[in-house]
């Protein structure tokens, strides 16, 4: 008998040891293999749907602030500059590389574009001025 075993008597003085079984072990790693099998691909899209937020958030953030200059100076084009985003910037979780282009001073567009775009369903995010939204689905800018 080995460590941990327990030896049990049988009616009739036979000893029976306990443990598990093969056929045990192998459904237990069954039921997980299974239990597995479901829970990455709702993983994955749990931490893709992340990803995208993030773009979203700096997408977002960058438009209010651009929003508030305009209130101040009633000029797009120099809120650009002011704010510091001449050149493109990065998302909080470095998810994007965020830009903001101001053709005039009534206009902006603010783009993210993704840093690995296999790993996220929204490669770019766009938003203007008037909060028209690109592209236009719901993986990208649920409603």
């Amino acid at each position: 008998m080995r460590a941990g075993e327990q030896a049990t008597t049988r009616p009739g003085g036979k000893r029976r040891q306990a443990g598990f079984t093969l056929i045990e072990v192998m459904i237990a790693v069954a039921v997980v293999a299974i239990l597995a099998a479901i829970a990455y691909p709702s993983y994955s899209r749990y931490v893709e749907r992340a990803r995208v937020t993030d773009g979203q958030a700096a997408v977002m953030e960058i438009a209010a602030q651009m929003e508030r200059c305009y209130t101040v100076t009633a000029d797009y084009s120099g809120c650009r500059t002011s704010l510091g985003y001449n050149a493109a910037v990065s998302s909080e979780d470095g998810h994007y590389n965020v830009t903001v282009a101001t053709p005039n001073a009534s206009t902006f567009t603010i783009t993210a574009n993704a840093d690995d775009a296999n790993q996220v369903a929204c490669a770019q995010l766009t938003l203007d001025q008037t909060g028209n939204r690109g592209p236009d689905n719901d993986d990208c800018w649920p409603s």
